[in-house]
């Protein structure tokens, strides 16, 4: 049986580490250097107003000062652009979050390239050519950190990504790739996916599948990452059929428990490294 990935236990070390990050930033710069994050909040999602509350909470709880912003869902986009713009030249600000998805009317792509890079929270704007004072995608972040705690080196391993999302398939074999990984993506047009999926070394699955990877899919004692949530019966499921999966594999993540509270966790990691980094 396969080792389960704590993701919860994980994440809490990551957030004293953030509570104790922002006490010494306080204490060498003052009051004013706390960190602060601008969650941006467009239309009427009850999921997106659920998770934007955890956000702020978060916040809070490691010493983060959370502001809210909740707009209409007949937002207009050149409206919404114009209030980042804003939010870009505060110095009161220096995080800033739209919480994903946005009403149609409004273009993802145009919202996120809107979000200056010194204050992009989230880290969907890190290069590909990414130096250390990039802020990676929180996602793909939380799993490197997760490999990490568990001593899994993916140092010249064969590593399959399965999605090529922008929030995590994309950056993920970035991150992959910057430590030395040899990298296949894979995704919904790639023929015959368990010919690639049966090679890695570390398979990562992205794609919002329910139970899409099954026990024959995966190389005897491959570590499993499992990003996905479902909830085809109410409940939520990975993207790996956790079960059988874990009977074959040497580590795996859990849905619930494993990836998800790492994206949070650093989300406020990401919140602190832009705070260290901008001198109001």
């Amino acid at each position: 049986m396969a080792v389960i990935i704590d993701g919860t236990a994980i994440a809490e070390k990551v957030r004293n580490e953030v509570r104790s990050g922002i006490s010494d930033l306080v204490r060498e710069r003052g009051e004013a250097a706390r960190p602060s994050m601008a969650l941006i909040l467009v239309g009427n999602n009850m999921v997106s107003h659920n998770l934007v509350r955890m956000k702020a909470r978060d916040c809070e709880q490691v010493g983060i000062i959370p502001r809210i912003i909740e707009l209409p869902e007949e937002t207009h986009e050149d409206a919404l652009l114009s209030f980042i713009e804003t939010l870009n030249r505060d110095d009161s600000v220096n995080a800033i979050l739209c919480q994903l998805p946005v009403p149609q009317q409004i273009s993802t792509k145009k919202l996120l390239a809107a979000i200056d890079t010194s204050k992009d929270v989230d880290g969907f704007t890190a290069r590909i050519d990414a130096d250390k004072t990039d802020i990676a995608a929180c996602t793909p972040a939380g799993i490197m950190r997760m490999l990490r705690e568990y001593d899994i080196d993916v140092k010249g391993k064969h590593c399959v990504v399965v999605g090529r999302s922008n929030i995590v398939g994309k950056p993920m074999s970035i991150q992959l790739l910057l430590h030395d990984a040899t990298v296949t993506v894979c995704h919904s047009k790639t023929q015959n996916l368990s010919s690639f999926t049966k090679q890695a070394d570390i398979l990562i699955v992205a794609v919002g599948h329910a139970r899409l990877i099954t026990a024959d899919m995966v190389k005897e004692g491959a570590v499993v990452i499992d990003v996905g949530m479902n909830y085809p019966e109410g409940k939520p499921v990975g993207d790996v059929d956790f079960a059988e999966v874990s009977k074959r594999a040497s580590y795996i993540s859990p849905v619930p428990g494993g990836v998800g509270p790492m994206t949070r966790a650093y989300l406020l990691k990401n919140c602190l490294e832009l705070a260290k980094q901008y001198r109001r």
